[in-house]
């Protein structure tokens, strides 16, 4: 008797576990890569203050993402690993609706390191809340 208890309350805890437990994975998408500074010349007149109002800081491992990617569920806040480097580095800019399948990373006000940058094709790992066309990576980059 004690044995059938301990099975059901095993199988109990693994069902309420699964079902209330929300795995996500990690998906990919190629982007390409530049860079940006908050500067009026490369921003607005408000160079230091991103799209939803957050006051940007050298320093801060910031991105602006084009539109399109909005749709594939890289909104505001979302943390995004960029191939090849270290960091988690999180959505709070967005860039001219112009530009498509591409980041910015922002680099505070050191335009010579943001010139040295310049275009990468790189991919990106994201997690998203909303499907996507990106490809799905069983774990974490």
């Amino acid at each position: 008797m004690k044995r059938i208890v301990v099975i059901v309350s095993i199988s109990l805890y693994l069902l309420y576990g699964c079902a209330e437990r929300k795995v996500k994975a990690w998906k990919y998408i190629d982007v390409r890569v530049s860079a940006y500074n908050s500067v009026p010349s490369q921003t607005d007149s408000r160079p230091s203050i991103a799209a939803w109002g957050d006051t940007l800081k050298p320093g801060m491992r910031c991105i602006a993402v084009s539109k399109d990617l909005l749709q594939l569920g890289i909104d505001y806040n979302t943390a995004i690993k960029i191939e090849g480097l270290d960091s988690l580095y999180w959505v709070k800019d967005k860039m001219h609706s112009k530009w498509r399948k591409r980041i910015d990373i922002y680099m505070g006000k050191d335009i010579k390191k943001a010139k040295d940058w310049g275009v990468r094709k790189l991919r990106i790992y994201y997690v998203s809340k909303t499907d996507s066309l990106a490809k799905t990576v069983e774990r974490q980059p």
